[in-house]
């Protein structure tokens, strides 16, 4: 796996945030590691589950829709994207990943919503399974961005 520094930005109190994490169903034992990788991670914000809103979608193709419905409520200070694509044998992931990225940007910049890009693409299980665990820092990433935005 490429290595990586990570900045070290802190947590901070949210305790009173509401978040919003679309999830893809396909590929769900990824999806569903790095959904729990990020709740668990919501915790150090203090954030409750009772304030945090999960939404369920077939695939990462769906999500950039299900995110703008979320947008659009003007209730959530951020947004996660959960999904994984892996390469296949068809141009179809060149396409999904490249729709999926574009939607989400796009809910982002349309609704002035951070959104935390936790769509993986990958070339193959393997490398799926090794960033399975990310979901952490994909919150991380939409949480710090949105204290950012604040100020």
């Amino acid at each position: 796996m490429q290595s990586s520094k990570r900045g070290n930005l802190g947590t901070f109190d949210a305790h009173d945030w509401k978040v919003g994490i679309v999830v893809a169903e396909f590929n769900t034992d990824i999806t569903g590691q790095l959904l729990e990788s990020a709740l668990k991670r919501a915790e150090d914000y203090g954030l409750s589950r009772d304030e945090i809103n999960v939404v369920h979608v077939a695939g990462a193709m769906e999500i950039p829709l299900a995110l703008q419905h979320l947008a659009a409520s003007g209730r959530y200070r951020a947004l996660l994207a959960i999904g994984c694509v892996i390469l296949g044998d068809t141009p179809h992931f060149d396409y999904v990943c490249k729709f999926a990225t574009e939607g989400i940007l796009r809910v982002q910049l349309d609704h002035r919503v951070p959104v935390g890009f936790g769509v993986l693409t990958c070339n193959n299980k393997e490398q799926a399974e090794a960033r399975a665990g990310l979901g952490s820092e994909h919150l991380d990433a939409a949480l710090q961005l949105a204290k950012v935005l604040e100020g």
